[in-house]
C-alpha cells in the first residue's frame, strides 16, 4: 500500500497510484484511474473510473470528477519534447465535473462550478457557475 494513501480512502481495481502524489481523507478512486506524482487530491473526493490525473492536476476538497474525464498538461503536445511546460490544472473545492469532460491545460474550475458531460473546458469557470458545450460556455448559476 502507498503510505500516502490514508486508510480511510478507497482504491480500487486496475488503479495506478505514483508514490509522490498527495491523497486526502475518505476518498473513492474507482477502477482503472492513473495519479502521477505531482498530483494533489483533498479530502472527500470521488474520482470514477477511467480517469488520468496527470502531473499539475489538483483537486481540493470535495470535488467529484466523473468517468472518463480527461485532464490535459501541455497544450503543444509533441514526442520528446525538450521544451515542454507544464500547465497546471485546479479543481477548486466541491466542485463537479461530468463523465467524458476534456479540460485543457493551465485551467482553473471555481469553487461549487459544475461541467457538464461532454463539455471541452477551454478557460477558466467562475464559482458557482454550470458550464457545458464544446466550448464549453456559461448556462446557469448553480448552489450547492
Amino acid at each position: 500500500m502507498n503510505p500516502n494513501v490514508p486508510e480511510s480512502t478507497n482504491i480500487w481495481q486496475f488503479c495506478v497510484i505514483f508514490p509522490k502524489c498527495k491523497i486526502g481523507e475518505n476518498c473513492n478512486i474507482c477502477a482503472n484511474v492513473l495519479v502521477e506524482n505531482d498530483v494533489v487530491i483533498g479530502n472527500n473526493c470521488t474520482i470514477k473510473s477511467g480517469v488520468q490525473l496527470w502531473d499539475g492536476v489538483t483537486l481540493e476538497d470535495d470535488v467529484c470528477i466523473g468517468a472518463n474525464v480527461s485532464f490535459t498538461n501541455d497544450r503543444y503536445p509533441r514526442s520528446k519534447n525538450p521544451d515542454w511546460k507544464l500547465e497546471r490544472i485546479k479543481i477548486c473545492k466541491g466542485a463537479s465535473i461530468g463523465a467524458g469532460a476534456t479540460i485543457l491545460p493551465g485551467i482553473t474550475i471555481g469553487e461549487g462550478a459544475m461541467v457538464g458531460a461532454g463539455s471541452v473546458v477551454t478557460k477558466d469557470i467562475p464559482a458557482g457557475e454550470l458550464w457545458i458545450g464544446n466550448p464549453a460556455r456559461f448556462y446557469k448559476r448553480v448552489g450547492k
